[in-house]
């Protein structure tokens, strides 16, 4: 039977540039140029009548039959690949390639992963870090963590959990003060970069709960992912606010020690981000269980002391 739909190369060439919000990427992706990916789109709204991305400056914006169209091809796109995967790879079903940021992955999940083994035998994982992995673009991730209030256009996300800002600052500088007496004037701020140009407002939050005022927040070092400026931390560069959770065991240790008895909630917290409209296959969802449920160990502070899920 003969189907009525449009060519397949235009379907795949909107939903990438509808994905991206960007002919440029598009192209980059399909490996292919720039106009070939704007035509295709272009003959694909003729074919249809509708107009599917409004062309802005810098960025695509989709219209409402765009948003859609482009809903109904990532489905059956990820349906395809994920099938053309599982046929391809079927010695490896109980794989599990999640994609995580770097500081989550390294400081929390990764020295939770012994007892993924404990409690998933079988289970094996591919984890990466870098930030461009997404599932709008890459079918091959079973899932993601991501960091930020829950909304990404597209997906299904369920909450993990909240930030806990401290500050914390290593043993040997806090003996450097004074009296021992903390004095923020006399101490290098540690920064975290939300942007190349931006700081996340942590600092701010954290001083204003502390009821402290008269501190330059200009100076000090800037890293671009918390887990260096931890470690900057660690090292006695200075002090800086992070995550309780990620440096549960540095302070365990005695490597860090808690500046003040102050605690912020974070405005951004960690989320499991999922395709919409699909079951999890039965060892992602083993492995997102198992998730929670270490989650709930972290957050009663049973740490590494606690049960183990058990994943039969």
């Amino acid at each position: 039977m003969k189907r009525k739909i449009p060519a397949l190369n235009a379907l795949k060439a909107f939903e990438v540039a509808g994905s991206t919000g960007s002919f440029t990427r598009a192209a980059e992706l399909l490996n292919v140029t720039q106009s070939a990916v704007s035509r295709q789109v272009r003959q694909l709204e003729e074919q249809l009548g509708e107009t599917l991305l409004q062309r802005r400056h810098h960025h695509l914006q989709l219209t409402d039959a765009g948003r859609t169209l482009l809903r109904a091809l990532q489905q059956s796109f990820d349906r395809i690949e994920l099938t053309v995967r599982g046929i391809q790879t079927h010695q490896q079903a109980n794989r599990i390639r999640l994609n995580a940021p770097p500081t989550f992955a390294s400081r929390w999940l990764l020295p939770r992963l012994g007892r993924l083994r404990e409690a998933c035998p079988g289970l094996e994982v591919t984890l990466t870090s870098q930030l461009q992995d997404n599932l709008a673009e890459l079918a091959t991730l079973d899932g993601a963590i991501r960091f930020g209030n829950g909304e990404w256009e597209g997906l299904d996300s369920s909450l993990l959990m909240h930030e806990r800002h401290i500050a914390v600052c290593s043993p040997s500088l806090l003996l450097q003060q004074e009296n021992r007496r903390v004095d923020l004037r006399n101490m290098t701020l540690l920064h975290v970069l939300a942007r190349e140009d931006q700081r996340y407002l942590t600092w701010r939050h954290w001083l204003d709960a502390a009821r402290i005022s008269n501190i330059d927040l200009s100076g000090g070092y800037e890293f671009d992912t918390l887990d260096l400026a931890i470690r900057a931390a660690i090292d006695g560069l200075g002090i800086t606010i992070a995550d309780r959770q990620m440096v549960a065991r540095e302070l365990a240790a005695g490597q860090l020690v808690q500046v003040l008895d102050v605690q912020v909630d974070g405005h951004q917290s960690y989320w499991w981000v999922s395709r919409p409209g699909q079951d999890l296959p039965v060892h992602v969802e083993q492995f997102r269980e198992w998730l929670m449920h270490e989650v709930w160990l972290a957050e009663g502070n049973l740490g590494g002391s606690g049960e183990v899920a058990d994943c039969n």
